[in-house]
């Protein structure tokens, strides 16, 4: 797991390797990535959007740019956890990905940035 913190938002990634959804003889290597979101800071906050950097090691970077995510926009008290999963597919089964958050305080609706820590994505038997 990795984690980073900004203004108060602890971000920490878990990721997995879905064999059963992949077909390596197609270049096709599907990765889960599970993120919490835990709201440190003595605000209120909402995730307003997000901003994706994908490295694939056979091909080029990608940017995702969307609102919210997996269709949610949360809003986190204090102290509060929110949880998603999302997926990856990548070509060589080697990857990473980072970006950031746009997070706004509920209070005086003041926008900022969240990082997103790099986090790796590698088929198990890569790494023998």
């Amino acid at each position: 797991m990795v984690t980073e913190v900004t203004h108060g938002i602890k971000i920490s990634v878990e990721t997995e390797f879905q064999p059963e959804y992949s077909d390596p003889t197609q270049s096709h290597f599907v990765f889960t990535y599970r993120i919490s979101i835990e709201n440190n800071s003595e605000f209120t906050i909402q995730l307003l959007r997000r901003h994706w950097y994908i490295h694939d090691a056979s091909s080029k970077l990608t940017e995702v740019e969307g609102m919210g995510v997996v269709g949610q926009q949360p809003t986190l008290e204090p102290g509060q956890i929110h949880q998603y999963v999302s997926g990856c597919n990548l070509k060589s089964g080697i990857g990473k990905m980072y970006g950031t958050y746009q997070m706004q305080r509920i209070i005086d609706e003041k926008m900022f940035d969240v990082i997103i820590p790099a986090f790796t994505m590698i088929v198990p038997y890569r790494l023998n």
